[in-house]
């Protein structure tokens, strides 16, 4: 697996919309893994994230998300799915490294919006009148956070289940282990 350091977790970052979620459910399920969603320990243990942004701001739920990082990065053989802001705190990154591969999943802006076109419930997109721009905004201003990855792996015109798979062949997983 990428080298010879024994790692046991795998770890999905990128923009929201790039199929993190999806994709590491699928993969938990191949590798007969943990699934693990940041977002989900969040809204477990503090309130849903859009309403952790209106009633106390971005700054807020980034420490809640450190927070919901470190227990994730505590863990052994996981697929880990991570906000799309999680890069931006590089503590957050060096944690989820020390047991685990960072996979940067991406996506087209335009694959992104249409991808998200029924949800409400993404804080950083909503005041925007004009979403792909918005996109092109947030993903240039990451794409130096977002870069701090093992691999990376464009979704935009693959399936869930060919992610999957395309994590599994690039980190050298063998077959035996599926």
């Amino acid at each position: 697996m990428l080298g010879d350091q024994l790692k046991s977790n795998i770890v999905l970052t990128g923009f929201m919309g790039v199929g993190k979620t999806a994709v590491g459910k699928q993969l938990a399920q191949l590798l007969q893994m943990e699934f693990i969603d940041t977002d989900q320990l969040i809204e477990e243990s503090v309130m849903k994230i859009p309403d952790i942004f209106r009633l106390y701001g971005e700054d807020r739920f980034r420490r809640e998300e450190m927070l919901a990082v470190k227990k994730a990065a505590a863990s052994s053989n996981c697929v880990i799915a991570t906000g799309g802001g999680v890069v931006l705190n590089p503590e957050n990154i060096k944690a989820l490294r020390s047991r685990g591969w960072i996979v940067l999943l991406t996506a087209r802006p335009e694959v992104i919006v249409d991808r998200l076109k029924d949800e409400a419930t993404r804080p950083l997109l909503q005041q925007a009148d004009d979403k792909i721009k918005a996109i092109r905004e947030l993903l240039d201003a990451r794409e130096k956070y977002y870069r701090n990855c093992d691999l990376f792996i464009d979704t935009s015109d693959l399936s869930v289940s060919q992610v999957a798979e395309e994590i599994i062949r690039q980190l050298g997983i063998p077959a035996a282990d599926k």
